[in-house]
């Protein structure tokens, strides 16, 4: 069987480092499943590595379409931003590992979608401090910085990364990203030993 790893945790746990650090390995096979935005494109990001940026018509067409597969929208400060995944024709689900990055909600969404035996959560956890100080050095780095987006999106972790929620979605299994080339050697165990069951 083949697996989808979702990879979550607040914002500024680490999750595009980590992320690309277990892609790199190559012993684990793991293919892209990029979602889509409608946000503005950062400074440093390039389309179809953080994300797919779609125009807001764009993403329309998709949902006449119907090849939305999970859409969340959020009412920022800068207007609403949509984040989706899209039923790429080229995803091979019977045959591929992929790795994707997402929300809790997300994840929800995908594993009712593509089955529970198929989708394996990977949470990421990092001291709430240590976020903060993340989040601020990498919006500093921006051309126009979003420091009220930033602040809504830190309050809003709490809520959705809640100790409820990720009980009511069956997350166990946490990884602790202190030290980073740990927490990435420790998921790629974890990731080998699913993939050999």
């Amino acid at each position: 069987m083949s697996y989808i790893f979702c990879l979550m945790g607040k914002s500024s746990s680490g999750k595009d480092t980590v992320y690309r650090r277990l892609l790199a390995d190559t012993q684990l096979g793991l293919h892209r499943l990029v979602t889509g935005t409608t946000r503005p494109i950062r400074e440093g990001e390039q389309n179809g590595e953080e994300y797919y940026f779609y125009t807001d018509e764009q993403f329309r067409q998709l949902q006449a379409d119907g090849r939305i597969i999970e859409c969340r929208s959020y009412d920022t400060v800068h207007g609403i931003w949509n984040y989706f995944t899209v039923a790429h024709e080229h995803l091979d689900v019977a045959h591929l590992d992929y790795l994707t990055i997402n929300t809790l909600e997300a994840y929800e969404k995908l594993r009712d979608y593509f089955g529970a035996d198929r989708l394996i959560p990977l949470y990421l956890e990092v001291d709430d401090g240590l976020r903060l100080q993340r989040a601020l050095d990498r919006e500093r780095a921006q051309l126009r910085p979003r420091y009220k987006e930033l602040c809504r999106r830190f309050l809003a972790d709490d809520e959705d990364f809640s100790a409820a929620n990720l009980e009511r979605a069956g997350i166990q299994q946490t990884f602790q990203n202190v030290v980073l080339d740990e927490t990435v050697a420790q998921m790629a165990v974890y990731i080998r030993n699913i993939q050999n069951r």
